[in-house]
């Protein structure tokens, strides 16, 4: 395990397209979601363990998370949750991750990671992160994880790489990205999967602390002069009035959009370690365990009766009966109950915020 080897976790999504399982005061991060007795906060810690020194563990989230990560990770400090004062996607998280890392160890390296992804060979991811960690101490670059496809899904970003180039004997997996795409028409998917020079944007970068801040001095000039700047005349007493300020004036952008697409030195690593990014119920479903009518049940409290290629998530101390119903998402908390066709899980975000105007943030 090498000291110079960090791992910074966002935690401050609120996990709309769990609802109504994630709520505003506890999304989908901080639960169990896969019915494995730990989180899914706790499982993205645990699984870097093996590489990364629990003093070097930063999670970035929400003031009104903190509590909930202490006493879900009780192996970090209070030092080492960043605390956002405001929703600025994935740039400035970084970004205020990285400033923190650098004053404490100029030589870092640096894993970025979602806090709510699913690995399933966990062995060879981490043989993929060691391989990264490798290459960016000893080159300047912006790595990312590329996933290869397994379906021509149009709710991932993809990658495309050069794959004539060899760019090192050592790791023949390692690839020149040329293009990113966001979330592309079936017709382009399936194109991407066909000619095999395409992988899922896995949402996970490997970088020097060195590497991504000359980055952002480059392509994000603004975000980077705003915590040089004001970081320069910061005290830990001033240090949340300070960041609340950074905030404010940090452009609400992407890593991906802001850096990523646009810098020469980036690279993928192409993997397979059977990976998810949770994001919808759809996703939940497929790594679920299934009874013989392909029903997928999340909980003991649940009755079936012809049924099939459900998946039933259902209140621990309430009985749910379902008859008749094929290819449907049930979800039954203490005070809403969603029913939705699996195919049409995409309105689940328009729900929510019909929810929120019509009846009430108390749903939300």
């Amino acid at each position: 395990m090498h000291t110079d080897n960090y791992c910074v976790i966002m935690a401050g999504g609120v996990g709309s397209r769990f609802w109504p399982v994630s709520r505003t005061l506890m999304p989908k991060q901080f639960l169990d979601i896969l019915g494995t007795g730990k989180t899914l906060l706790q499982e993205t810690f645990d699984r870097f363990k093996p590489l990364i020194p629990a003093e070097n563990f930063y999670i970035v989230t929400s003031f009104e998370y903190q509590e909930i990560v202490l006493s879900q990770l009780p192996e970090i400090t209070a030092e080492q949750v960043l605390l956002e004062p405001m929703r600025r996607n994935t740039a400035p998280c970084i970004a205020f991750a990285n400033h923190k890392i650098f004053q404490k160890n100029p030589n870092a390296n640096i894993v970025v990671t979602p806090a709510d992804h699913l690995i399933i060979k966990v062995e060879e991811f981490l043989r993929v992160i060691e391989q990264g960690l490798g290459f960016a101490s000893s080159c300047e670059s912006l790595l990312t994880l590329g996933i290869k496809p397994t379906r021509p899904d149009t709710g991932y970003g993809y990658i495309q790489f050069n794959s004539d180039l060899e760019i090192s004997k050592d790791l023949p997996n390692l690839k020149k990205v040329k293009t990113f795409t966001e979330k592309p028409e079936l017709d382009i998917a399936k194109f991407f999967l066909e000619s095999g020079e395409f992988y899922w944007n896995s949402g996970i970068f490997i970088w020097s602390v060195n590497s991504i801040n000359a980055a952002f001095e480059r392509y994000l000039t603004d975000v980077s002069n705003l915590f040089k700047d004001k970081y320069a005349t910061m005290s830990a007493k001033s240090e949340e009035s300070i960041i609340h300020a950074i905030y404010t004036e940090c452009q609400n952008i992407s890593i991906d959009y802001g850096i990523m697409e646009k810098a020469s030195n980036v690279y993928v690593l192409c993997s397979d370690f059977g990976w998810s990014d949770l994001g919808t119920w759809n996703s939940v479903y497929e790594h679920s365990a299934k009874d013989e009518k392909g029903n997928a049940i999340k909980n003991d409290t649940v009755l079936l009766y012809n049924s099939k290629n459900n998946i039933v998530k259902a209140n621990k101390d309430k009985l749910v009966v379902v008859h008749g119903l094929t290819n449907y998402i049930v979800v039954d908390t203490s005070d809403v109950l969603l029913i939705c066709k699996k195919d049409e899980e995409q309105l689940v975000r328009q729900f929510v915020n019909d929810a929120k105007l019509l009846k009430g943030e108390q749903y939300i």
